[in-house]
């Protein structure tokens, strides 16, 4: 059975991002074909976001909805509560400019104008700062891209590290909120990539919300979130993370049959000698492993964190659990459980998987058989 659990809360952070039903459907000589399939996805302030897929996944058509660049069939788009395709051509045009900074994958700089103009740009259309103190302006913009000694230069002068320098810059013009790049690091050289994903991160830290489209599964260890598309769905965030090595199509299955749970700070989920049905991935929040004494307190002999899972040794190796787990004395936990059934078809569906999680059992029974081994010691000459 699974335990008694309550509604989860809502973020610490304000959403500024909703998607909601978003269906794209493309129609052509060939028919049909639809690219996002009812995506919902809330961002919230602040994050940086790496919207992550194979090639034709769906993760550009995504960006464009969200930009403005492009009409869903069906769904909404709502930024700060504004519904994006509410408004005309004109004025959805003009928001974007304030709202929106877009970093393109190849730059999309102006040639014929050289670095300092192509920031100002921005500034220009949208009428922000007055027009004696947008050189000022972007001149700061650069030197925070480390370019201001090549804000004269053409783009063709310049690196291509330094064109995408100078293409953030810009999308920083009008102080925009959000930040949307477009395979920002597809075409640089890995110095040049950290260089950039530093910078994100500075602007993360500001405020600034980033969403970052990118096929490089490397770029997801900097950020403070990753959202998966496969064929126009969105992947279960936590079993992507949790368990990278399922294949897309039987991530998207197991997100179907997983079941949300919620706890309040110190509620147990499981109790130490008693039988396990579940296996649960920690969605958001904290965990403490803990033995019980009977002559002491519990011992916590060790704490898990959002994208860890517990239950795999008893589901594995059968028995009843060897500790009890509770929600951490912090913070309220959500999990996710799949079944006994659920994990067995699991397992069977991916033996990388299986290989992964054995090993880890593995290394947690020798963990515990070590605390074991301290305990008695300290029994003995105690």
């Amino acid at each position: 059975m699974v335990p008694e659990h309550t509604q989860p809360v809502p973020g610490d952070s304000p959403v500024i991002i909703e998607m909601q039903n978003l269906v794209k459907t493309f129609i052509s000589s060939a028919g049909e074909f639809t690219a996002l399939q009812g995506i919902n996805l809330n961002l919230q302030e602040g994050e940086f976001v790496a919207v992550i897929g194979k090639s034709g996944s769906g993760k550009s058509t995504l960006l464009n909805m969200l930009t403005g660049i492009d009409h869903p069939t069906s769904g909404q788009v709502l930024v700060r509560g504004v519904d994006v395709y509410a408004m005309s051509e004109s004025k959805r045009s003009l928001w974007r400019g304030r709202n929106l900074g877009i970093v393109f994958q190849f730059f999309q700089l102006l040639p014929m104008l050289n670095l300092l103009e192509n920031v100002m740009l921005p500034m220009d259309y949208v009428g922000m700062y007055d027009i004696d103190q947008r050189p000022k302006k972007a001149m700061e913009l650069l030197a925070l891209v480390g370019l201001e000694e090549h804000a004269q230069k053409l783009p063709a002068a310049v690196s291509r590290g330094q064109q995408q320098s100078a293409a953030i810059a810009r999308a920083l013009a009008t102080d925009a909120p959000i930040l949307v790049a477009d395979e920002p690091t597809g075409n640089l050289d890995s110095q040049s990539a950290s260089k950039i994903i530093d910078l994100f991160e500075m602007l993360s830290r500001q405020g600034k919300t980033i969403v970052m489209v990118t096929h490089d599964p490397s770029m997801t260890e900097r950020t403070s979130r990753t959202v998966f598309i496969s064929d126009g769905e969105l992947v279960n965030e936590t079993i992507a993370q949790t368990l990278p090595l399922l294949t897309h199509s039987v991530m998207k299955e197991l997100s179907k049959r997983v079941k949300r749970l919620y706890f309040q700070p110190g509620a147990v989920i499981l109790e130490q000698k008693k039988s396990v049905g579940f296996f649960y991935m920690i969605e958001k929040g904290k965990v403490d492993i803990v033995l019980k004494e009977r002559r002491s307190n519990d011992v916590v002999i060790s704490t898990l964190m959002d994208n860890d899972f517990f239950g795999e040794i008893e589901l594995l190796k059968g028995g009843k659990s060897i500790a009890s787990v509770r929600a951490s004395l912090e913070r309220p936990v959500d999990l996710l459980a799949i079944s006994r059934e659920d994990f067995l078809w699991l397992m069977e569906q991916s033996p990388l998987t299986e290989k992964a999680i054995s090993t880890m059992v593995q290394e947690r029974l020798e963990e515990r058989k070590q605390t074991d081994r301290r305990k008695n010691r300290w029994k003995l000459f105690g």
